[in-house]
């Protein structure tokens, strides 16, 4: 089915009535999914190019989640973490396997895994190291901990005072960093790429500079892979991307397919500090979380899309160089895997709503960076058929046409 009972405008007037309207929405309800495709209440079909804020990597309604989580639902739903069940401990070995063999807190969000490394930093340093370096463009999340650690100061308009204990310095500023470690400071914490800062990657030896100055001063190194992980760069980890190796690093957004989850995995002597008794997540690792977590993992592996992700990746990288040389507002491109960001010389909102109207689904960050984080299951027509929309949209932007 995909018409709803009714129209977006009865859906849109349904949440005015009683839903808090603290997110601004398209003037579209959506109905229904499937793979790269979103349908609204009306049957208009969209190519969707930033499926879930970036949650549905394997695009939406993959047939290996929908069909682990439909088997899952129908045995056990949830059991509080009083109990062991299976399906939690084969999740975190399959995350473990495949990064740095540390152990894995499972939770719900990526504030929350973010909020769980915060603890741990400051369970597992000596007395009197609270502080943590975060960086400026960053974002780790709503909740106060991870909004206190976002290095941006709109997020903190109205909320203040903000938990103490957090140093901004310049994202790839090296000098800075080693600049304001003191007695005080127990880690470093940061994007590997920045996401909701605009796709901002890290100048060439920052990540390996700060891995040798959090040794050099036994510091933890913390990598908020909330967007970078389980596949977006075309790595597992955006951190292998790097070959760089953090001590803490925390997963959400597309490590269950498309369902919430969060994880924080940390190195095996920095996990043992998180005793009982000091976190917990009444929801975290589910086994209706763990089973689509797992499936995940397998359809992943099963379908080659790692490589598909590469793939895709050298697609977008070639339409958007050209596009960029064709089109005066394009300042930079920016791509790693399936993380692209295209810089504008103006503000993006009249592209993401012309966008909208042919059918094609984008994002806009920062004002000016047209934010594209597509699934990993796209076929290069689909690439081409969202390039030829955006590339026409941006001309004509261009060309004072919107």
């Amino acid at each position: 089915m995909t018409h709803s009972s009714r129209s977006s405008a009865e859906i849109i007037a349904l949440f005015d009535r009683y839903v808090i309207g603290n997110y601004r929405r398209f003037p579209v309800a959506l109905v229904r999914g499937e793979g790269v495709y979103v349908w609204d209440a009306e049957g208009k079909r969209y190519l969707d190019f930033f499926p879930g804020w970036g949650c549905n990597l394997l695009g939406h309604c993959p047939p290996r989640v929908v069909e682990a989580v439909r088997e899952q639902v129908a045995r056990l739903i949830h059991v509080p973490n009083t109990w062991y069940t299976e399906l939690q401990g084969l999740w975190a070995q399959a995350l473990s396997e495949r990064s740095f063999g540390g152990k894995a807190f499972f939770c719900n969000s990526g504030t929350e895994a973010n909020e769980a490394a915060i603890k741990l930093v400051r369970l597992h340093s000596p007395k009197g190291r609270y502080k943590i370096i975060t960086f400026e463009g960053g974002f780790h999340g709503r909740t106060m901990g991870s909004l206190s650690a976002t290095a941006q100061p709109k997020y903190h308009e109205g909320l203040g005072p903000l938990l103490p204990g957090f140093v901004y310095c310049p994202f790839g500023d090296l000098d800075e960093v080693a600049k304001r470690i003191d007695n005080e400071t127990a880690a470093i914490m940061i994007e590997p790429i920045q996401g909701e800062g605009g796709v901002v990657v890290p100048p060439e030896g920052f990540l390996v500079g700060l891995r040798k100055l959090a040794d050099e001063h036994g510091l933890l190194l913390v990598f908020d892979e909330v967007q970078t992980g389980c596949g977006r760069t075309g790595h597992w980890f955006g951190y292998q991307y790097f070959g760089v190796t953090p001590d803490i690093m925390t997963l959400a957004k597309s490590v269950c397919g498309g369902l919430p989850g969060g994880v924080m995995l940390a190195k095996g002597d920095v996990a043992t500090s998180l005793r009982p008794g000091m976190h917990a997540s009444t929801f975290g690792g589910n086994p209706i979380a763990a089973a689509a977590g797992l499936a995940t993992i397998e359809m992943i592996e099963e379908e080659n899309l790692l490589a598909r992700a590469q793939h895709i990746s050298r697609i977008f990288q070639e339409r958007l160089v050209a596009m960029q040389q064709g089109c005066s507002i394009i300042r930079e491109v920016r791509i790693v895997g399936l993380m692209i960001g295209i810089e504008l010389t103006l503000e993006g909102a009249p592209v993401v709503q012309e966008c909208l109207n042919r059918g094609l689904l984008i994002n806009c960050t920062h004002n000016t960076v047209i934010r594209l984080l597509p699934a990993m299951v796209m076929t290069d027509e689909q690439v081409h058929e969202g390039c030829d929309i955006l590339e026409d949209v941006l001309k004509k932007y261009a060309a004072g046409k919107l």
